[in-house]
Order: C-alpha cells, then sequence, then structure tokens
C-alpha cells in the first residue's frame, strides 16, 4: 500500500471516483455532485484558502487501486477559536474496510497538520462552513442523506474510535410530518410574542434579495459566530451563500423575525435537492440540467430541509423561536401545501435550548452525526465541547 497526495488530474479524479465504487450497492448514497466537490479543493472558489491551506490524499493498493482517501486542512481563523489547542481538520474521508488503510491515512493527516503546528485534528469536517460535510454518520443508515450532509458506512466510526478519536460533540437531524401538530407550549409562546406589535415576521422574496443576505448575516453573526469554531460571516460570503442557493430556493419557507424592524431572527428552510440531485449522477451538464429541471417541474421533492435558525442572543429566551416556526407554519400547513416531509439538521447536543425548541417542533432523532476530535498529545485531558447556555 502507497499514500499518493493528488497533485494532478488524474489523482484528483480518483479522489472523486472512489465512492462511486465504494457505494454502487448501497440504496440510499446518493451522489454528491462532482462540481461542488471539485470547487472545495479549488482556490479560486473556495474562500477557505484566503485564510488556510488544505491537502488531499488517495491510498492504493499493490496493484494500483484506490482504496481510500482523505483531505487535511486548517483555517488560521479558526484553529484557536474556543480551543484550548491550535486544531485543525479533517475529511471527505473514504475508505474501504480495512483499518490499515483507515490508520494510514489518519497518520498522514495527522503528521502533516502537526508540521503546520496543529495540536489535535476534528473530523470528518468541511474545509469551510459548518453547514456542510460535517460529521460522521453512526446512526440513521436507512435514510437517504440531506445535500452537504456526510453519509457513510457504520465501518467508518470503528475506524475513528480505534485510531484515539473521541467524540466532540453529536449533531441532530429531527424529522417530522410537515401536517403533524406542534407541541402547546410553543403555540403559547407565540402568541405573547404576535401581542406584541413590535415584533413582525415575513418570508423572503426574491426582488429584495439584497435586504434580506443583509438580514440573515446580520442575525448569522451575532447570533452563531460567537460559537466555537464558526467564523464571522463577510458580506461577500453572505451574497455568495444567497446566490448558491438562490436557483433552489423557495421563498416561501424563507422566514425572517424584526423586532421595530431590525432584524433579530431567520429560519431558513430550502427544498431538500438530494431529492432531485439524486436523478443527475453527480453530472450537472446538460443531460443533467435537463433531469434536474425536469424533476423539479414535476415536484419530485416534497420535503422541506432546516438549513439553520438563528435568534440574536438579546431576543433569546422570550418566545420568538416559537412564533417564528408559527409564522412557518401557518404558511405550510395552511396556505402552501407543497411539502409533506421536515428535517431539521445540525442540531448540536451542546445547544440545549435549540434541542428543546425542536423537540417542541416535534418529530424524532431521525440520523446522528459525530463530530471527533483527536488530540496529538494523548496525555492531555480531553474536554467535549462545551454547553452554549
Amino acid at each position: 500500500m502507497r499514500i499518493e497526495e493528488v497533485k494532478d488530474s488524474p489523482s484528483a479524479k480518483e479522489f472523486l471516483r472512489l465512492p462511486v465504487r465504494l457505494y454502487k450497492n448501497e440504496p440510499y448514497w446518493i451522489r454528491p455532485l462532482d462540481k461542488d466537490m471539485n470547487e472545495l479543493f479549488d482556490a479560486k472558489t473556495n474562500k477557505a484558502f484566503r485564510h488556510g491551506e488544505c491537502i488531499r490524499w488517495i491510498a492504493k493498493d499493490s496493484n494500483g487501486a484506490t482504496v481510500g482517501r482523505v483531505a487535511a486542512f486548517f483555517n488560521k481563523k479558526t484553529v484557536n477559536k474556543d480551543n484550548d489547542q491550535p486544531t485543525g481538520g479533517i475529511g471527505y474521508f473514504e475508505c474501504v474496510e480495512n483499518e490499515e488503510v483507515a490508520f494510514a491515512l489518519f497518520d498522514r493527516a495527522k503528521e502533516w497538520l502537526a508540521g503546520k503546528g496543529m495540536e489535535a485534528m476534528d473530523g470528518p469536517i468541511n474545509f469551510g462552513e459548518r453547514d456542510k460535510w460535517w460529521g460522521l454518520l453512526v446512526d440513521g443508515f436507512d435514510k437517504e442523506p440531506n445535500y452537504s450532509c456526510n453519509y457513510n458506512f457504520a465501518y467508518y466510526q470503528k475506524f475513528f474510535e480505534n485510531y484515539g478519536f473521541k467524540d466532540y460533540f453529536q449533531q441532530y437531524t429531527y424529522g417530522r410530518k410537515t401536517a403533524a401538530p406542534f407541541h402547546p407550549k410553543i403555540a403559547k409562546k407565540a402568541e405573547r410574542i404576535f401581542e406584541d406589535k413590535d415584533y413582525r415576521f415575513e418570508h423572503l422574496t426574491k426582488d429584495k434579495l439584497e435586504k434580506y443576505t443583509d438580514d440573515f448575516m446580520t442575525v448569522y453573526n451575532k447570533a452563531w459566530a460567537k460559537h466555537a469554531g464558526v467564523a464571522k460571516m463577510t458580506s461577500l460570503q453572505a451574497k455568495n451563500a444567497m446566490k448558491q442557493i438562490k436557483p433552489i430556493m423557495d421563498e416561501k419557507i424563507i422566514w425572517y423575525g424584526y423586532y421595530k424592524d431590525e432584524p433579530v431572527a431567520f429560519f431558513l428552510l430550502l427544498p431538500e435537492v438530494n431529492q432531485l440531485f439524486k436523478y443527475v449522477n453527480g453530472k450537472m451538464d446538460l443531460v443533467g440540467k435537463m433531469k434536474f429541471l425536469w424533476h423539479q417541474w414535476r415536484k419530485s421533492c416534497n420535503k422541506m430541509f432546516g438549513v439553520v435558525f438563528g435568534i440574536v442572543p438579546e431576543h433569546q429566551g422570550k418566545g420568538l423561536e416559537g412564533a417564528l416556526i408559527m409564522a412557518t407554519a401557518q404558511m405550510v400547513q395552511k396556505d402552501y401545501h407543497r411539502y409533506e416531509d421536515l428535517e431539521m439538521n445540525w442540531i448540536g447536543d451542546f445547544n440545549p435550548k435549540m434541542i428543546r425548541v425542536v423537540e417542541q417542533v416535534g418529530g424524532d432523532v431521525v440520523k446522528t452525526h459525530i463530530t471527533y476530535r483527536k488530540l496529538f498529545d494523548s496525555d492531555r485531558p480531553f474536554k467535549r465541547a462545551p454547553l452554549q447556555h
């Protein structure tokens, strides 16, 4: 076995094609778009390269067949943020069921990160924002992944834990039927907020996209940028994010809350596009685009995907989350019968407040991902992600 750095087009193609071969008999795996995966490793399209570095490897067996892959990376803006030590990351890991191959890839990543001054590594995570490719799937293998969410073999968990990675935090995906009733508590909270005329709620409209982009960035930076490992969002990043989702966004399921006309909350839901992308086999060429548009026209997507929920700190604990959810519910349950199911992604176990909110929304945990951390000094005490109060 040998480990090779991805340096040219043939090795980059092998990096891309390995999961296609590995998961060919897995009915729930959905191939990511080749374009999106390639852009992750292109400094022209991935802004994380402005403050960090990334490297990829593939593992080949004695016959020259690719049997594993991994990337290692770090971002200078987040390596020390809320960490006791400089911490990098690994991601996009795929491997045959062979612990020797997995450990060789982990070793190579660890050595490279240590050479860059890192003292720990998190994984599997994204070289970029947390809303994509974050965490190892450990439960929910009988369900299709939402787009940009990891789906992997169950044996990967053994690889990570046997190597010495420890559970840094868990991320839950909750699922429910759109038409199902809400917990009475959330309706009661909403009533109090609705009585306060300083609050108002509205859904995004594409003719004012620039305004809603700015409002999104304002709330996001106040609500999320204080969390461990989350960098502050720039205006350019916010515009790029909205530009990326514009072709698939449904303006009736992206909601904002305002207090005295200042943005204080948002609830960003999208049509779950993996229900469309699964028909294009990773290719958004002419044929892929035609298939995508055909299934979009046919309304093949009947599931909403909760991307992110944010409330600025000074308005938390007042019931605003209930009001925002009930405003959205008024639309999707009574006025706009478009989606049968809702999945709410990325609910970290370090955020008990949000867990309580989601539990009141209803539904069950249908998928669990774990973000692992490996300390390079095994004698150093391990700490899980601190709770957000």
